[in-house]
């Protein structure tokens, strides 16, 4: 699938048809590498000049619009599948690929009714696109608080034992807890363990002999516990500072284990149910926004092609994906089949001033043409 593609229109002189097959001729003689597709738009509703002109002047800043909508779901799309680790699955528009739903455009009649005034259709589609975007941010939005929030507690148990969450790695059994002794859990570096073990018993008084016993070790540290006499339990902790060991401050409960364990694993689940109904609506509304931006195009090349060649509209519209290599031939061959007065006039302004194309982009071409990033 090619991702980038020129849609043009030329002047017709005599019969669309010969200009067809010229083009064609023409192109597979001289760039045989460049798929070339006609691209049929219906008649549509011309108005009156002004009401061209103007809407010539938004149409640039609407196709970036729509194009850049599209592009922030298609993103949206890898980003999804990516975290999944699902295989990509084609974009498509009402399970027709979007290469060839560009390359066998037809006009959809019921959605956008040919007799309806060009500014309506192209106002219609930027407001449909406008409402998948916001629909889309809320949507993100709620999926990435999970995410946020998965995240903390991914922290909390897999940082280093100076800061996680100990919950999963101190077990009932672990834990004293009585009216006279209590159990502590002391962070200690892990290489100053054999210092922590020489010394424990002695950082202060009333603390049971041997009572210690590692639990977990990581990269930095190692996590101890000691019991003692509640009493002097202030005493230890002081004592331990003073020799760079930290005392976390713990209290053991099954039903707060319980609690955050259910708690992550709702999580987990609402995150996979949101990202699968995120990803499903993404490759359904970038199907939307696809379809609405071809038709945004068509009516963008009938407008400028009516305002460069004039009336009644003569035309023919098509689409290229020539490789970077044939560009230059295949300009040359589009040029060459511009011999319209209305496109020597614009090619004569263009090589002598650098005139501005219709619709704000530099078009210094004696056609109408522009480009289609797919991606």
């Amino acid at each position: 699938m090619a991702s980038r593609y020129w849609m043009v229109s030329l002047p017709v002189q005599n019969s669309a048809t010969s200009l067809w097959n010229r083009l064609q001729e023409q192109i597979s003689r001289n760039a045989f590498d460049t798929p070339l597709y006609r691209f049929n738009i219906p008649n549509l509703r011309v108005g009156t000049l002004d009401s061209l002109l103007a809407l010539s002047d938004d149409l640039f800043k609407s196709n970036s619009f729509i194009e850049g909508v599209s592009h922030k779901i298609r993103r949206q799309i890898e980003e999804l599948e990516r975290v999944s680790g699902v295989e990509s699955n084609a974009l498509t528009v009402d399970g027709v690929p979007v290469d060839s739903y560009l390359t066998r455009f037809v006009w959809d009649e019921a959605k956008y009714p040919t007799m309806s005034p060009l500014r309506e259709i192209v106002d219609g589609i930027h407001g449909q696109v406008s409402k998948i975007e916001d629909d889309l941010k809320v949507r993100v939005a709620e999926y990435n608080n999970v995410r946020s929030q998965l995240n903390a507690i991914n922290r909390k148990q897999s940082g280093s034992l100076a800061v996680r969450d100990l919950s999963s790695l101190v077990k009932p059994e672990d834990i004293i807890a009585s009216e006279n002794l209590v159990t502590l859990l002391a962070v200690v570096p892990k290489y100053s363990q054999k210092d922590w073990l020489a010394s424990y018993e002695t950082l202060t008084n009333y603390v049971v002999p041997r009572s210690s016993k590692k639990l977990y070790e990581d990269n930095e540290y190692a996590l101890y516990t000691v019991t003692l006499f509640s009493r002097v339990a202030d005493n230890f902790r002081t004592s331990a500072r003073e020799k760079g060991f930290q005392i976390r401050d713990f209290e053991y409960s099954s039903e707060a284990h319980e609690s955050r364990k259910q708690e992550l694993e709702r999580l987990m689940q609402e995150q996979e149910n949101l990202r699968s109904s995120l990803l499903q609506g993404c490759y359904a509304t970038y199907g939307e926004v696809f379809s609405s931006w071809m038709h945004f195009c068509a009516v963008r090349i009938f407008t400028e092609s009516i305002l460069r060649y004039g009336l009644p509209p003569s035309f023919l519209a098509c689409v290229l994906a020539p490789s970077t290599k044939s560009e230059k031939k295949v300009r040359s061959i589009l040029e060459g089949l511009c011999n319209h007065a209305n496109s020597t006039y614009w090619k004569s302004e263009d090589e002598s001033g650098g005139m501005a194309g219709l619709g704000g982009e530099a078009d210094t071409h004696p056609y109408v043409s522009f480009t289609i990033n797919l991606i």
